[in-house]
């Protein structure tokens, strides 16, 4: 049991919100470098952070004079940089404003060699102020970073497996810094209609290049969003007919008239006697009723689930 707590850690969103809400901006921040310098992939893929063993990261970016990755040190607390011309640094995570960080992070890229020019407002937030404009100082409980982080790992190892049985387009694990959600999205190959967008402090134009195609995405909140509590999501885009009826595993999770879409808490995956199992069966159901509703070319997207060393049978 002891074992279970440390890989599905208690993280109530309440109790740390105001650090979230920091983080949050601060992952903005970092994911906007990347976003500057990278160039455009179909569904924004181009722009998001993906877990790795400490944290979070954007991976090689291009940029002068060869590539640039920051990370996000959940561990440690601190944000690292690192060149391929060899050169690193880094700065803490702790108490400072969104303009100190947002600071600091355009110094660290120059020290780097790279290009410390970014769009500078946050996206998919209300009350948008401009990064350097945004002087409040904000709490940073490391505590309950490092407990999200560790939610990550488990939630992350998850998301993975359920991706490998898919045999369609299918998006890489990865964290999309505007909704700060973690996401794995399935595609049925087919296009969508065009999507009415209207997404806050987001070009419609962005958001409707994301959604060009029909999709059944899943993934993590910490929380925030009028959801105070950390939880799963699974929607669809278009939702067939009888979508909101379909009836999901495991008993907790439910649909949300509000938001549209299925949501299951945090506290009860972790709390089940087998947590990732019933994180897979809600990944599971809640895709089997939009692929069946949305009459999915099933048997042509579908495959077993991938095992270490074994390539799959054709």
């Amino acid at each position: 049991m002891a074992q279970t707590a440390q890989e599905w850690p208690d993280i109530p969103y309440l109790a740390w919100r105001d650090t979230c809400s920091a983080l949050h901006l601060y992952f903005q921040v970092v994911g906007k470098y990347r976003l500057a310098r990278t160039p455009w992939v179909n569904h924004s893929w181009h722009a998001t952070l993906y877990p790795n063993a400490r944290g979070f990261t954007t991976g090689l970016v291009p940029d002068r004079p060869g590539g640039i990755e920051l990370s996000f040190d959940l561990i440690a607390h601190r944000i690292i940089g690192a060149s391929t011309e060899g050169r690193q640094a880094s700065f803490a995570l702790e108490p400072m404003s969104v303009a100190a960080f947002h600071a600091h992070v355009l110094e660290l890229i120059e020290f780097l060699g790279g290009t410390p020019k970014m769009d500078d407002h946050p996206n998919e937030v209300p009350d948008q102020i401009p990064f350097e404009s945004d002087l409040s100082e904000r709490p940073y409980d490391a505590d309950a970073v490092h407990r999200f982080f560790r939610a990550s790992v488990s939630i992350s190892s998850v998301f993975y497996k359920f991706r490998t049985s898919y045999l369609g387009k299918v998006s890489p694990i990865h964290l999309f810094w505007g909704s700060f959600d973690m996401a794995v999205t399935r595609f049925s190959g087919r296009r969508a209609p065009l999507h009415p967008g209207g997404v806050p402090s987001l070009p419609d134009a962005v958001t409707r290049e994301a959604y060009s195609h029909e999709v059944s995405s899943a993934g993590f909140w910490p929380g925030g969003g009028g959801v105070d509590f950390p939880a799963f999501y699974s929607y669809a885009y278009p939702a067939p007919p009888g979508f909101a009826d379909a009836k999901v595993a495991p008993g907790a999770a439910y649909f949300d008239k509000t938001l549209g879409e299925f949501l299951l808490p945090y506290d009860d995956v972790r709390r089940a006697g087998d947590p990732a199992a019933a994180l897979l069966a809600f990944l599971d159901t809640t895709y089997r009723a939009a692929a069946d509703l949305g009459n999915w070319d099933c048997a042509n997207l579908e495959c077993a689930p991938g095992e270490p060393r074994r390539p799959r049978l054709v």
